[in-house]
């Protein structure tokens, strides 16, 4: 049985961008790569292509411009291929649709000959010379190393778990689907307080004067965070600051995480003032609004008690406990990334911290040996904001392909960022001796 250079496992932007890259260097190289999916065709967050949801990033955070600016797999060449460049340079925004990103990944994925779908891994082990990939289908790969890119779950709070299952409560994940059912209860909540829940919040409210619902918006953050796109922020997703963040402390990273998180999980001005505009224009019509927004406020415990959800609130700031009725609940509380149990044939071989999490190296490789098991979107806690943010995912697959063949076929930059994380070297000084200058 043939033994490829890498087998990789789920396709998300993040592998698409690595089947990209890498595909150029099948012929260069010799390079052998195939990429399984468990779904039939590339899908990318369905349950939130809204019509006029855009991208939180440019056109050149697509699979491979920040590599490669000459590839075909580029987004402007999607574009001219569909006959859209034009209309798109018309339009004079940088930021695509989010159905139009999502078409562009397809258009790529049917076009590359090497990647599998409907293929679910259920099995990977070691044979003692390489890694034995096994499918539901059957099917079996032999190869050198893994890249892992199977995205993330559905994250659930603790307190919301009772209602998981229960009737007309869904993840934003799922939302365009449940929405009609949602549409005909009368009192719909949403939970969250970063893009998704915004995009579902502005949708459900400009429909709710034609069905009559109300509208419930809670977060337990302090207020509806708006993303920050100021260029030195930005500049936290720089290899710069990856490289900082992952030589601190464990706990210190963790803190960090806490505290950044509205950096790339706010929601976006725009959104923010369009549904402020919403609102206004609601009541000036006088079609409403119906609607509560609750910032502050901590879903303690839930139940559910007939064809209502009860959810018990915390207001943490001035520790009044209320409680909230409600039809509908949509969950806009984020994903998390896990181990898959397929995995479980090869755990000895991979590297784990101290919180059961993967221990990733600068290289993003996770195995004991090194170069061998490589994951994408599964480092926040030791890479940061490079982790989600796609425009950095072309410079990851640059990373991961260095270390596969051991040179850099696509430059990865070493610094781009103006200000400098952590103490300079030209700054640094020698301790100062106990009683000197006294």
């Amino acid at each position: 049985m043939k033994v490829h250079d890498f087998v990789a496992v789920g396709l998300g932007p993040f592998n698409l961008g690595l089947a990209c890259l890498t595909d150029p260097l099948r012929t260069t190289d010799g390079m052998s790569g195939v990429f399984l999916e468990a779904r039939d065709r590339f899908d990318w967050h369905p349950g939130m292509l809204l019509d006029d949801a855009t991208l939180q990033v440019p056109f050149l955070a697509d699979l491979v411009t920040m590599a490669d600016p000459t590839s075909r797999w580029s987004f402007l060449n999607y574009l001219k291929r569909s006959g859209n460049l034009y209309p798109f340079y018309i339009r004079e925004s940088f930021y695509p649709l989010r159905r139009e990103y999502d078409d562009y990944c397809r258009w790529a994925a049917e076009r590359l000959d090497n990647v599998r779908f409907g293929q679910r891994v259920t099995a990977v082990e070691h044979d003692g010379s390489a890694y034995v990939v096994r499918s539901a289908t059957g099917e079996t790969w032999r190869s050198k190393r893994l890249v892992l890119g199977i995205g993330s779950s559905p994250r659930i709070p603790t307190a919301l778990g009772p209602l998981l299952g229960a009737p007309d409560v869904t993840h934003s994940s799922d939302y365009l689907e449940r929405k009609p059912a949602l549409q005909q209860l009368r009192t719909i909540t949403i939970v969250g307080s970063g893009q998704s829940a915004a995009e579902i919040y502005h949708d459900l409210l400009a429909d709710a004067p034609a069905h009559g619902y109300e509208l419930v918006w809670l977060t337990r953050s302090p207020r509806f965070f708006p993303m920050e796109y100021t260029k030195l922020t930005l500049e936290m997703t720089s290899p710069e600051y990856g490289a900082y963040h992952r030589a601190l402390p464990l706990e210190t990273r963790d803190r960090l995480s806490r505290e950044q998180r509205h950096l790339f999980k706010g929601i976006s001005g725009d959104l923010v003032d369009a549904i402020f505009d919403l609102h206004y224009q609601q009541r000036v019509t006088g079609d409403g609004p119906r609607t509560t927004l609750l910032t502050n406020t901590e879903v303690r415990a839930a139940r559910t008690l007939g064809a209502s959800h009860e959810l018990d609130l915390l207001h943490v700031e001035t520790g009044e406990e209320f409680g909230l009725s409600t039809d509908g609940l949509v969950l806009a509380t984020g994903y998390a990334p896990t181990t898959p149990a397929f995995l479980d044939g090869v755990r000895d071989r991979i590297r784990f911290d101290e919180r059961g999490r993967y221990d990733v190296a600068a290289d993003y490789s996770v195995d004991v040996c090194g170069g061998e098991i490589f994951v994408q979107n599964a480092e926040e806690h030791t890479h940061s904001l490079l982790a989600p943010d796609l425009g950095m995912g072309a410079y990851r697959n640059s990373v991961i392909i260095a270390a596969m063949l051991g040179r850099e076929v696509y430059p990865v930059e070493k610094r781009i960022a103006v200000q400098t994380f952590g103490v300079p070297d030209h700054l640094r000084r020698s301790p100062v001796p106990a009683g000197a200058g006294r």
